[in-house]
């Protein structure tokens, strides 16, 4: 590495903490000191603190909740060079935390993604019935650019859905892919010594054709995980079957088809849906806030990293997830895999 390439190192990093130090200082000394100390003491218990969106009056809160990116658990790792996306575990501490908080009285879940993971749609799905079932508080949903498949999975048991109109929505159905790369291995004279307990222990493997059999397998469990999200969806929106099924064959649709075809409610943007719900739930004197904890720094560092460090950090990361993630899964999800 070029001596210019470490002065531009350390000069960033001196401007980060330079950064983090004024707006440190800056947020202690423009709060009431009792309200800034109350807020550390609330974030070293729980490991969360709450960012005031909108100040109310009184006890009442509304938590307004964030999915963005694909829905997947990629562990709990620290390193600054985790690139900034969906948090699995921390959206589910989310959940919890709003199921223990008896002062928040409505949750908006703002949604942007193409979905992800069958099981980690499932956690979330199973959290959000929890806290409606025993808390007995009105979910609304927010759609953003995308909420699909695995995104509109999570989203179906809202007691109200708002689209944009851009929004890209839809693509119901599971899919499991996996390559076959064994003719181009033939072609370079590849060969795969493959030991195993079974005849399908090495089924979807890339070094062979699939057997028919094998598919059929595959095809039950992918059928019972569709007839699975068919089934939130009808109870969610109170639709019947048929009328899911109409459209549960994996298309995508915009915010005014999924409303035609009863998948959402209407139009509106997150701002547009806080108010719905506080007019829907005599809210109006309700705080609006979302979570935020200390590992948000990491978030600033994990930018940082990646642009000074580029395209090595970059495969480093793409390595990782292949590796990974190289094993076939069940997704909910729409576009690129």
């Amino acid at each position: 590495m070029t001596m210019k390439r470490w002065i531009a190192i350390i000069a960033t990093a001196a401007l980060v903490f330079v950064s983090i130090g004024v707006n440190s200082l800056s947020y202690i000394f423009t709060r009431d000191f009792n309200s800034f100390f109350e807020e550390m003491l609330a974030t070293s218990t729980s490991g969360y603190s709450e960012n005031i969106l909108e100040e109310g009056v009184g006890r009442e809160k509304i938590a307004v909740l964030t999915l963005d990116g694909v829905i997947q658990d990629l562990g709990n790792s620290s390193s600054i060079f985790q690139p900034v996306g969906y948090n699995h575990q921390f959206f589910m501490n989310q959940l919890d935390e709003i199921r223990g908080d008896e002062s928040v009285k409505g949750v908006v879940l703002k949604v942007n993604s193409p979905g992800g993971g069958v099981v980690e749609s499932a956690d979330i799905y199973d959290a959000i019935r929890e806290i409606q079932l025993t808390r007995e508080i009105p979910l609304y949903v927010s759609m953003g650019g995308m909420a699909a498949s695995g995104g509109y999975y999570v989203a179906a048991p809202a007691d109200k859905i708002f689209v944009n109109r851009e929004t890209i929505t839809g693509s119901i159905g599971v899919i499991m892919e996996s390559v076959n790369y064994a003719k181009l291995a033939e072609k370079y004279g590849i060969d795969f010594n493959t030991i195993k307990t079974g005849p399908y222990k090495d089924i979807m493997s890339g070094s062979r054709e699939m057997k028919d059999e094998e598919r059929v397998m595959l095809q039950e469990m992918i059928n019972d995980s569709y007839e699975r999200f068919v089934d939130i969806i009808e109870e969610g929106r109170g639709m019947t079957e048929a009328q899911v099924k109409a459209v549960a064959d994996g298309r995508i649709m915009n915010g005014r088809q999924a409303i035609e075809a009863g998948l959402a409610d209407g139009i509106g943007k997150v701002d547009d849906v806080i108010i719905a719900m506080k007019e829907d739930y005599n809210l109006q004197d309700a705080t609006v806030f979302e979570y935020t904890t200390l590992d948000s720094w990491g978030s600033i560092f994990s930018v940082k990293a990646s642009n000074l460090f580029g395209s090595n950090i970059e495969s480093e990361l793409i390595g990782k997830l292949l590796s990974d993630y190289n094993a076939p899964r069940m997704m909910y999800l729409y576009g690129e895999r």
